[in-house]
């Protein structure tokens, strides 16, 4: 199971660092590329099939203002392509949700939340679970301990 993330700009790191951290969590191998659809549209291509042919089953891509990179990547393969809109710039992230979410019909690409890697390598995770029952037991798990802590922190009431 491998996962391939890009994102667009250097600036945008510290955001996509955020899904590494998940994958490493379940234990998903991934790489990841910093690669600008604008600027380097041939490297992007080549990459996108080489990561295809090195086994990549999912692609999570992060980009800010246009965002393109999440569609043009979904243009190039028929892995599943889930978008982290990223606030690059005056209008908080706005213009790249709308960018990612209203993709042309027939190459679709899943949306996250603002600024929300971490849910997409989530997202990631519960697509490669179809395929591979450890990594499904890993999530059920999870989910488990995540209803746990809830019910701890729940049930002690709070003061407002």
């Amino acid at each position: 199971m491998k996962v391939a993330i890009f994102f667009g700009s250097k600036s945008d790191t510290d955001s996509m660092k955020k899904a590494a951290g998940v994958l490493r969590d379940f234990g998903v191998e991934f790489s990841s590329f910093i690669i600008s659809a604008h600027r380097a549209g041939e490297l992007l291509a080549e990459t996108v099939a080489r990561v295809e042919k090195d086994g990549a089953e999912v692609i999570i891509a992060g980009a800010g203002l246009a965002a393109h990179l999440p569609g043009v990547i979904a243009s190039m393969t028929v892995l599943p392509v889930i978008g982290v809109p990223l606030d690059g710039g005056k209008v908080g992230g706005l213009d790249a949700l709308l960018s990612i979410v209203q993709m042309p019909k027939q190459i679709p690409v899943a949306t996250v939340g603002l600024d929300n890697a971490a849910n997409a390598a989530y997202l990631a995770c519960e697509i490669l679970a179809i395929k591979y029952p450890e990594l499904k037991t890993k999530l059920l798990d999870f989910r488990k301990q995540l209803k746990t802590d809830i019910a701890a922190e729940g049930g002690k009431g709070v003061e407002l």
